[in-house]
């Protein structure tokens, strides 16, 4: 069995992550892991504390583990999937974690550090801030200043560390495209390194 692809999408809220891993995830007919800062903000309302972020982050990786296991498991919806390549989207990783604790409380758990150190990803998304920001009961910041602010910790996040990585910006139809694009040579570099 080859080793799975795991592509992350990140950036600041509002910014089409979900709409692009759903898009991607029926392009190559594979999973995609939801965020569960959303599903666990709608049970527990939007006056979370410092904890709150941990456990969040935990149930994170829990749906992250349960995605990979789909995809090996082959229960995945039927599509265009490419066997020699099994690819699984994550919308949300440990970095967004980390950038929420410290942009809302000014510190981050241990263990979130900890965990961007262990997992590992091959190739990131990061989603820029030009889409229209559209209102949700958990979206926390409309304004642009702040948008850009995010924006900016998360590119430079992404120049700093090894994984390659690719600033998704356009309409939804031109991210989809070149976040295909990237997708498409990263599959591309990986079939060449084994046959090499």
């Amino acid at each position: 069995m080859h080793e799975l692809n795991k592509i992350v999408v990140i950036g600041p809220e509002s910014t089409g992550k979900s709409t692009l891993c759903e898009q991607l995830s029926v392009h190559y007919g594979t999973a995609w892991c939801r965020e569960y800062a959303r599903e666990y903000l709608l049970k527990n309302g939007m006056d979370y504390t410092f904890d709150d972020l941990l456990t969040i982050a935990k149930g994170q990786l829990q749906l992250e583990d349960e995605a990979t296991r789909q995809v090996y498991g082959n229960t995945m919806p039927s599509g265009k999937k490419t066997s020699d390549q099994p690819l699984l989207f994550i919308d949300t990783d440990m970095y967004v974690m980390k950038v929420w604790c410290e942009f809302v409380f000014d510190k981050c758990h241990r263990w979130i550090l900890d965990q961007i150190v262990e997992r590992k990803y091959d190739q990131y998304l990061l989603c820029n801030t030009d889409l229209p920001w559209v209102k949700d009961e958990l979206r926390e910041y409309p304004d642009l200043e702040s948008r850009q602010k995010l924006y900016t910790i998360y590119k430079d996040i992404m120049i700093n560390q090894s994984v390659p990585w690719v600033d998704i910006s356009g309409s939804y139809e031109q991210r989809f495209e070149k976040a295909r694009t990237a997708v498409d040579a990263l599959i591309g570099q990986r079939g060449e390194k084994r046959e090499m």
